[in-house]
């Protein structure tokens, strides 16, 4: 089968950081789907681990997260899934990934596709999806109130990807008042149309900022991008006894005691936790990207797919990671099929 690998980590600007290469198609598992790859979407972690993971000597490395496509096969153990069955998902880091024309999958991590939109739409959600729910109702817990704070959450980084959808998510399924973060005119407009409330600019100080929305302390912050540059400003407008989370890798260590004077808890999020440690919970990503296309389905919510580059090959991934990296991305980059 086609698909794109690299066999060592490189600036994306060398010709061998991706290559298109042939591989044999995957045996599913016995709680795996195979899936017929339709479309990909780009994500950081694309980025990140092709520069930390090396293959073993003389391998392939795969990667890619984020698919919609069809399911042609199904272990013997599958319970939730036939063939023909058209899915979206965003697997594990722990396996080979979805730049290939075949997958293999666990089912507990597979949603069905929603009905309304197409392939290259649906590419765009699961990862995104899965991190900005999990984040907000898992970890933040957001629909727990923190008495004596303003019912209000700074997301910080609102136009990418996560935050494209957790603006969405927290304006359309709580009573939360969204404040979001960005730099540009174009995102500021962007954040403004997924639904937020307030749209501040991550370049100049955010607690003067949300200070003068004259709403008071937020209950709760997530911070998506530069969280070791914002923290100090986070720390400084949060309500006391807030929840804080957070889902990059800081460049810097945070200084935490500045949470310690108001109690503020700190959450960590990671999407691939789930399928990584096989928790006992694992099959929640399938129920929540169950939900997420019944939302779609009913326009709620809405794909945050911004382009479609092209065909899946290593030309047009290239072109995709050299954009991730620029840090300039607004909602999600798809390929679609082969």
């Amino acid at each position: 089968m086609r698909a794109v690998g690299y066999q060592q980590s490189l600036p994306i600007d060398q010709d061998a950081s991706l290559v298109d290469v042939d591989l044999p198609r995957p045996d599913p598992g016995p709680r795996d789907l195979l899936v017929e790859i339709k479309a990909v979407s780009l994500n950081p972690v694309d980025t990140k681990v092709r520069m930390r993971a090396q293959p073993e000597p003389g391998g392939v490395k795969v990667l890619g997260f984020d698919a919609a496509g069809i399911v042609r096969a199904v272990g013997g153990e599958v319970s939730r899934f036939k063939p023909g069955d058209e899915v979206y998902y965003a697997g594990a880091i722990t396996r080979p990934g979805t730049n290939a024309e075949f997958h293999a999958v666990d089912e507990r991590l597979v949603g069905s596709k929603p009905t309304s939109i197409g392939f290259e739409e649906a590419a765009a959600l699961p990862l995104t999806t899965l991190t900005a729910w999990e984040t907000l109702f898992d970890r933040l817990e957001i629909n727990r109130p923190v008495k004596g704070a303003a019912n209000a959450i700074l997301i910080v980084g609102g136009a990418g990807g996560v935050g494209s959808v957790a603006i969405q998510l927290a304006r359309q399924l709580t009573d939360l008042t969204v404040i979001a973060t960005a730099s540009r005119p174009e995102t500021q407009a962007w954040c403004r149309e997924l639904g937020a409330h307030h749209v501040i600019d991550h370049g100049q100080p955010l607690a003067a900022q949300v200070e003068a929305l004259g709403i008071g302390a937020p209950a709760f912050a997530f911070s998506i991008t530069h969280t070791d540059t914002h923290f100090p400003e986070i720390a400084k407008v949060m309500a006391p006894q807030g929840r804080f989370a957070l889902i990059d890798d800081p460049k810097a260590p945070l200084d935490i005691t500045l949470l310690k004077g108001k109690s503020v808890s700190i959450h960590w999020e990671s999407m691939f936790t789930r399928s990584t440690f096989q928790t006992a919970d694992m099959e929640r990503q399938h129920d929540i990207l169950n939900e997420a296309a019944r939302l779609v389905d009913a326009g709620t919510i809405r794909t945050t797919l911004a382009k479609v580059i092209g065909p899946i090959n290593a030309a047009n991934l290239k072109r995709a990671h050299a954009f991730i990296e620029s840090g300039r991305a607004r909602g999600k980059i798809v390929l679609s099929g082969f």
